[in-house]
């Protein structure tokens, strides 16, 4: 996934361990998907739109 979203937006995320199952994805401090919220991993593809969508707004 990591690979995916830096082909897709031209920049190397940053992947910070969590514990207890966390699994959160933010640009620039603002969440853009959290498995606590979802109750599920993101899909992938869905998961790189929004995150292209995002960036594109900063």
């Amino acid at each position: 996934m990591a690979a995916r979203i830096n082909n897709a937006l031209g920049t190397e995320p940053v992947l910070i361990p969590g514990a207890g199952g966390i699994f959160d994805v933010a640009v620039d401090g603002e969440l853009v998907f959290s498995k606590s919220k979802t109750g599920a991993f993101p899909d992938e593809n869905q998961l790189v739109t929004e995150l292209v969508a995002a960036y594109g707004n900063r």
